[in-house]
């Protein structure tokens, strides 16, 4: 893939699918806003390996679920390079707990950051996005899968894909694709961190290709997205998950 003078800004980008996408995108090209929320060592290890690649890189720390530090960021980020080519929305927060225990607290703390944030940050972006730029939501497969437990978080990616598909309406006019990546189990710290052995074994003996993902499994299917052979694929929501059913 081409991505010579594009930048692009992935969110929660520090680790994870997140670093792997930055480091594609600029593997080919492309200058990169690394955005983090608290990891700043993980973030600026990525912000070395992209200059080592001979390509720009821009740290940006934001909590998403602040909309006053969204809109400074996103000024900064004019300043620094007047549009953008390639959004990202990756960053994400997970809370599992059963309908009975579930908090308001939980409930506000994932919808905060993965949809109000999540949303709020491409209406300031889109305003500083060149026509035929490219948005891609990271969902989740367990919008479609039955976890017990999984209601908020399900619920906050539920609402990711439904943007994708309004905003592929209203942005098409400017030749800006958007659309939504649902990866299976994926090998990041979050997973390991969120989803016992047990379920991520049953996962792997549920998938055709028999693993689960790799970050980079991820971050290639992004590239193909946001690439010029890619113009005419929008409002899509590509299940990125070793044919797991």
């Amino acid at each position: 893939m081409d991505f010579q003078n594009k930048v692009a800004l992935i969110t929660g980008s520090s680790r994870g699918i997140g670093r792997a996408m930055a480091l594609r995108l600029a593997s080919d090209g492309a200058d990169v806003i690394v955005h983090y929320s608290n990891s700043e060592e993980s973030a600026r290890q990525v912000v070395s390996e992209i200059e080592e690649l001979g390509r720009r890189a821009v740290l940006v720390q934001t909590d998403l679920a602040d909309l006053d530090a969204i809109k400074k960021a996103c000024a900064s980020i004019k300043s620094t390079f007047g549009a953008i080519d390639i959004l990202i929305n990756n960053a994400g927060y997970a809370k599992y707990d059963s309908l009975e225990k579930a908090s308001v607290e939980d409930f506000d703390a994932v919808f905060n950051t993965n949809v109000k944030g999540l949303f709020f940050l491409t209406q300031e972006i889109s305003k500083i996005m060149n026509d035929g730029g490219r948005i891609i939501n990271i969902s989740s497969g367990i919008t479609v899968a039955r976890v017990p437990g999984g209601s908020i978080y399900a619920g906050s990616k539920a609402a990711v894909e439904a943007f994708t598909r309004c905003w592929a309406a209203e942005l098409g006019a400017r030749d800006i694709t958007v659309n939504t990546i649902s990866p299976g189990m994926t090998k990041t710290e979050m997973l390991l961190e969120v989803v016992p052995k047990a379920a991520r074994d049953a996962a792997v003996q549920s998938t055709p290709l028999g693993r689960l993902g790799e970050p980079q499994d991820i971050a290639d299917a992004m590239a193909l997205l946001c690439s010029e052979e890619a113009r005419w694929i929008t409002a899509q929501n590509l299940r990125v998950n070793g044919g797991f059913e």
